[in-house]
Formats: C-alpha cells, structure tokens, sequence
C-alpha cells in the first residue's frame, strides 16, 4: 500500500473498522427487513423495520466491542452495553423516521403511487436516508459515551483519557 493511503489508513482506522462492522448490520438489516416486509410483516412495514435494527444492532454491538472499539472501554460491561443500546435506540428512531415521513406523511404506499415506487420509496428512506443519518450519530454517540476514549500503554495497560488528562495535553 502507498505510504500515504497508509498513514491515512492507520489514521482512521476505527472508522473504517466502524463502516465495516456497519455495513455488515446493514446486511443483516437488509435481509431481515425484507425477509419480514416480504413475508409475516407485509403490511406492517415500520414494524419489520424496527425488528430487523434490533437485529443489526445485537450484531452492531458484537462486533464494534471486539473489533471496531476494543482499544476502548473504561466502563463496566453492562454500563457500556446499557450505553450502547440506549444510544442505538436513538438511532433505531433515526432510521425509522424517513420510513414512516415516507409512507404516512408523503403517502408513498399503495394504492396511492405503484407498487415499484413504494418499493423504491421505501428502500431509499430505510436503507439509505435512515441507515446514514443513523450511522452518523451513532459513531458520534460511540465514541463520545459508549466506548469512552482510552490511550493504550506499553505491558498492555490503558490509561483512561479524563478531562484533566486532556487539558494537560493541550497544555
């Protein structure tokens, strides 16, 4: 790899890890929405949309706790897991929101508009609109509550990052 996109990696490398991990929720997402909203959930769209975050979510925390943000923590396990869904759930409502403005206040459903526009509607305001201003926040909110920052020591110690920490560093 040129050394360039490789300090540029290295630099953000917990983002990328964290669009890796999301963009494998967004898999799960995907396929549990529409394996729901093409089945048992057909007329209840919102719903397969709110069962199939909770899915991807479970899966979110899984992975960006061993993988994405394992350098940091700070917290009890179930404090950090409590932060995590709560913040999650921000972003369940976040993702769900272009979804129901899409079907109840634009009336993007059927009979209204086709079929093929529904499906159209429904995939760009879950899928995309939903999933990206979801995934903003929740990198934000991770970083800043759940997975507080930690600067890792030599012998595998961690030093947690406190504010007075901080302000001896900008000093």
């Amino acid at each position: 790899m040129p050394e360039p996109l490789h300090a540029l990696v290295l630099k953000h490398r917990e983002l990328l890890k964290f669009v890796v991990v999301g963009g494998t929720a967004f898999l799960v997402d995907n396929a549990v929405f529409y394996g729901l909203k093409l089945t048992v959930l057909e007329p209840k769209p919102v719903t397969a949309k709110i069962i199939a975050v909770l899915v991807a979510t479970i899966v979110s925390y899984v992975l960006n706790r061993e993988w994405s943000f394992r350098t940091r923590g700070g917290r009890e396990r179930r404090h950090e897991a409590a932060l995590f869904f709560l913040v999650s759930g921000v972003g369940l409502l976040l993702s769900s929101a272009p979804l129901w403005i899409s079907r109840y206040v634009f009336l993007l459903e059927t009979p209204d508009v086709s079929l093929v526009t529904q499906e159209i509607a429904d995939f760009v305001s879950a899928q995309v609109i939903g999933t990206l201003v979801a995934m903003v926040f929740r990198f934000w909110a991770f970083r800043k509550w759940v997975f507080p920052d930690e600067m890792p020591q030599p012998g595998g110690m961690r030093l947690v990052r406190t504010p007075e920490s901080a302000e001896e560093e900008a000093a």
